[in-house]
């Protein structure tokens, strides 16, 4: 049963770090990104229109030594991604890594509704930005669970092997 739980556990965080390593690396390509939602204007809902080409016009005004933030902002999810790792490694010993995920996936959205009017992000983006953390939200609680249950069969504080 322990090996089935880890399995487990390991396979939903192979996801989320892949997945968490994508959402890093989309923001190195910002400027190209926006170009090509603007060629492909039409493929996206009318509504979301007038917020395309907005941030595509801010991002073109913005010198590019402002753009840098961003590529660090993908350097961070890469390195979060990271962490992670130690969980696909030893998922009891390294639980507290799981806890900090739930933490900054539920400080999404204080984030999001407090940064977002202040900045003037549209509502409807502030619901895009809170699906990452409510998203993210699944995978971690799962493998809590899984980490929990094989505690109470085997103990807190038992290593568990590659």
């Amino acid at each position: 049963m322990k090996t089935t739980q880890i399995t487990k556990i390991r396979r939903v965080v192979v996801v989320f770090i892949i997945l968490l390593v994508l959402s890093g690396i989309t923001a190195f390509p910002l400027t190209s990104e926006l170009d090509w939602m603007i060629t492909h204007l039409n493929s996206f809902p009318k509504f979301f229109h007038h917020w395309i080409i907005n941030v595509s016009d801010s991002i073109h005004k913005t010198p590019v030594i402002v753009l840098y933030g961003t590529d660090w902002l993908a350097f961070a999810h890469i390195i979060i991604a990271v962490f992670f790792v130690g969980v696909y490694i030893n998922p009891v010993k390294n639980k507290f890594i799981i806890t900090v995920g739930i933490i900054a996936c539920i400080a999404v959205f204080p984030i999001a509704f407090i940064c977002g009017p202040i900045r003037g992000i549209p509502f409807y983006h502030q619901l895009i930005d809170c699906s990452f953390g409510a998203i993210g939200l699944i995978p971690l609680i799962y493998v809590r669970n899984k980490i929990k249950r094989i505690e109470d069969i085997n103990g807190t504080d038992e290593i568990i092997e590659i």
